[in-house]
């Protein structure tokens, strides 16, 4: 299983922001580069399937730890 190369704190922040900050921290990296996004917000379990659908990236873990949604995404 791969790291993080980095690591994305959207605990506590609303829809669209945690996808927003996602996006922020892909941009610019080359493909292969994952991050990992922290967030509380419910609504971004379908956001970032979304999102990795529509940007062609892979979502590489999901979970749920109590309230915290945690994602791995790896830039397509």
């Amino acid at each position: 299983m791969t790291e993080a190369d980095v690591e994305v704190d959207a605990r506590g922040l609303w829809c669209p922001l945690p996808v927003l900050r996602l996006a922020k921290a892909l941009a610019g990296k080359r493909a292969g580069f994952v991050a990992r996004l922290r967030a509380t917000d419910p609504a971004v379990v379908e956001d970032v399937a979304v999102f990795c659908r529509e940007g062609g990236h892979d979502l590489v873990e999901s979970r749920r730890d109590s309230d915290v949604f945690s994602f791995r995404v790896r830039k397509g």
